[in-house]
């Protein structure tokens, strides 16, 4: 699998952006190392284009002939290798080569065969549809994996995402055009698309994990027995009496929660890949209570939790350690080996590197300024996976398995 073809540009008005992309992928296509026969492109934009949605479809899918399914979505901000575009106009695209009998569109008008042999898929949703978890949940079965990936669009203007398969021709979608609002879009991938994905939470347990042995609703009262409260309290080391200093620390801690029978803490002390990060919303002083953001039932394993930049920093750049322990083989050729051993300005995307593209979905309150600066936390991903072909955006939620995650990353490779 060749490196696949990818392009992004900010500019007010969008076709000028539109046309700059597009010259980006073209000179790629042109490139040895680059997909020359696409048939799948990724596309997101910001906020700032939404009204000019269809029209931004129309116009890169006119272009780009080649290119006959199409998925995407908005973000009040978007991702590219070693960038981020945030409160401002912008799009960004890549051009996936793949065999048309590995992959499908979907949307809610034209949903996802049963007879097409999903393994994952990759998932965007409007987060005011209804039931929306379940929905997931229903999407990952449907799945041989049980594995999602994708995220929330996030906007302060319209909502939609981009779907649209065949060129068009797919029963179902009639003259909906490719640009919907509400429920879930997206691709589904058979076994034959090599895939690989890791989630961040960005936060560090401060306590032993426990389970919660009493609970109602989204209060939980016992952990391992003792009241929450007295619990929280002693891990945190606050105190009632001294107010200020207390609400101060609980308003930075958060609970990291999974469902009975499965790891919380790892062996290298971060959260495992099933756990989900809620905040903390209230205290009863009277039963001795914590209630969080979410539903918990007994049998539950909870941990107290921070989310700090040096987390965040340190777990990102562990998930990307990962990916790349996994894509790359044991032994490589010298120079391989050389390449991936160079400096940042050296380490140039090469099919060597077995990574032939990436998608990169955070959490708008995640990006540049959580990590301190603008794009550091792309810079990040750049550094540990080199300069590989990356689209992404910044959601309202995060989709990874069969769970929908907040204040996280999920990054995923194409290999």
């Amino acid at each position: 699998m060749k490196l696949f073809p990818f392009g992004h540009a900010t500019h007010p008005q969008w076709q000028m952006a539109a046309g700059l992309v597009l010259a980006q992928l073209r000179a790629q296509v042109a490139l040895h190392d680059y997909a020359a026969s696409p048939t799948l492109g990724l596309l997101y934009i910001t906020d700032h284009y939404a009204a000019h949605a269809q029209d931004i479809l129309d116009h890169v899918s006119a272009e780009l002939p080649e290119v006959t399914d199409w998925s995407g979505t908005v973000g009040v901000g978007i991702a590219s290798s070693n960038v981020e575009y945030f409160d401002e106009p912008a799009m960004a695209v890549m051009l996936c080569e793949l065999p048309s009998d590995q992959y499908r569109v979907f949307s809610g008008v034209a949903p996802l065969s049963p007879l097409f042999p999903a393994h994952t898929a990759l998932v965007h949703a409007d987060g005011m549809t209804p039931d929306l978890s379940e929905l997931i949940g229903e999407m990952a079965g449907r799945t041989a994996t049980g594995y999602l990936f994708g995220g929330l669009a996030s906007s302060r203007a319209e909502t939609v995402q981009f779907a649209i398969g065949g060129n068009g021709n797919i029963k179902g979608h009639g003259k909906a055009g490719g640009v919907f609002r509400g429920g879930l879009s997206g691709v589904a991938f058979a076994d034959g698309v090599s895939l690989v994905s890791r989630v961040t939470q960005g936060c560090q347990p401060v306590a032993p994990e426990r389970t919660i042995t009493e609970s109602d609703r989204n209060v939980i009262y016992k952990l391992d027995g003792e009241p929450a409260l007295d619990v929280l309290l002693r891990d945190l080391a606050i105190t009632l009496d001294e107010p200020s200093e207390a609400m101060a620390t609980l308003r930075a801690t958060l609970v990291g929660l999974t469902d009975a029978g499965s790891d919380l803490v790892g062996r290298t002390g971060t959260f495992g890949n099933d756990v989900v990060v809620r905040h903390i919303i209230g205290l009863d002083p009277t039963r001795r209570g914590v209630a969080i953001a979410e539903k918990v039932e007994e049998g539950m394993r909870a941990a107290f939790c921070k989310r700090n930049a040096q987390a965040a920093k340190a777990d990102l750049m562990r998930i990307c350690a990962e990916i790349r322990e996994e894509v790359e083989p044991e032994e490589m050729p010298l120079a391989v080996a050389s390449a991936l051993a160079a400096s940042e300005a050296q380490a140039e995307p090469t099919p060597t590197r077995r990574i032939a593209g990436a998608v990169y979905v955070s959490c708008a309150g995640r990006g540049g300024p959580h990590f301190g600066g603008p794009s550091a936390e792309l810079q990040i991903v750049r550094r540990a996976l080199g300069d590989v072909p990356l689209v992404g955006f910044f959601a309202g939620g995060e989709i990874a398995r069969h769970h929908l995650y907040g204040y996280t990353g999920v990054l995923t490779v194409f290999r």
